[in-house]
This record gives C-alpha cells, sequence and structure tokens, in this order.
C-alpha cells in the first residue's frame, strides 16, 4: 500500500492548536488536508489507527471543556481503548487537537514545532 503524499489534519477550525499546527504546517510547506471532525465525524477506521499509534490515553483529552461537561457516569466507563473510542465516536471534542497522520504513516496528537519538525523529516520505520 503506498503512503499518502500530504499530511492529514483532523480537529476543528476554530481550536487555537489546530490553528497553529495548520500555520505551522502551511509555513513550513508541508502539503496536508484537514478533516473536520465537527462536521464529519471521526473517521472509525482512522480513530483505530489513532488509539493502536498512541494509545487511548494520548488521543482522549481530558482537560478540555467537553470531558468536564459530561456526566461523571459517563466519563466512569473510559477504562480502556473500546470504552475511549465508544465516547470519541460520540462526542468528537473530546479527541485530543489536533491529530496528523503524516506521509510516513506516523501519526501525532497535539502541536509542538519541535515535534513536527522531526516528524516531518521522519522516515517511515519506527
Amino acid at each position: 500500500m503506498s503512503q499518502p503524499s500530504s499530511a492529514t489534519v483532523y480537529g476543528i477550525p476554530n481550536c487555537d492548536t489546530v490553528k497553529k499546527a495548520r500555520d505551522w504546517l502551511s509555513a513550513a510547506g508541508v502539503d496536508y488536508q484537514f478533516h473536520d471532525f465537527k462536521k464529519a465525524g471521526v473517521p472509525e477506521g482512522a480513530l483505530s489507527d489513532w488509539l493502536q499509534a498512541v494509545g487511548w490515553e494520548t488521543v482522549l483529552n481530558r482537560k478540555g471543556t467537553t470531558w468536564r461537561k459530561l456526566d461523571a457516569a459517563l466519563q466512569a466507563t473510559v477504562t480502556d481503548a473500546a470504552s475511549a473510542a465508544a465516547v470519541m465516536r460520540a462526542h468528537p471534542s473530546v479527541v485530543k487537537r489536533p491529530v496528523v497522520r503524516w506521509p510516513n504513516g506516523r501519526v501525532s496528537v497535539g502541536f509542538s514545532p519541535a515535534q513536527f519538525a522531526a516528524l516531518q523529516g521522519a522516515t517511515a520505520s519506527p
């Protein structure tokens, strides 16, 4: 299977961290596509890949407003990847942003210029 030639940024357009990440990618000349999961949802196959690549505890944003607004009983049900995925599908804003699928297949969550610079030049081998 061939690798995509561009990155895919998953997030919501009004998120400040997503804006910073998109600005960085544009300034660095990285070709990317944007997937707004507020409008288009969290892609099932992609979510599974993210959880496998970086772990559900990295992808689930327990510090955000959406998580804090969830019922405590629902929060308590999140104990593993399957339960976290169910909550992330139902409430896309609890996904930590942005999630980036790099052309080399790697996945990153959140934004830091140093991490993006390293991943931009990384090869597909782990």
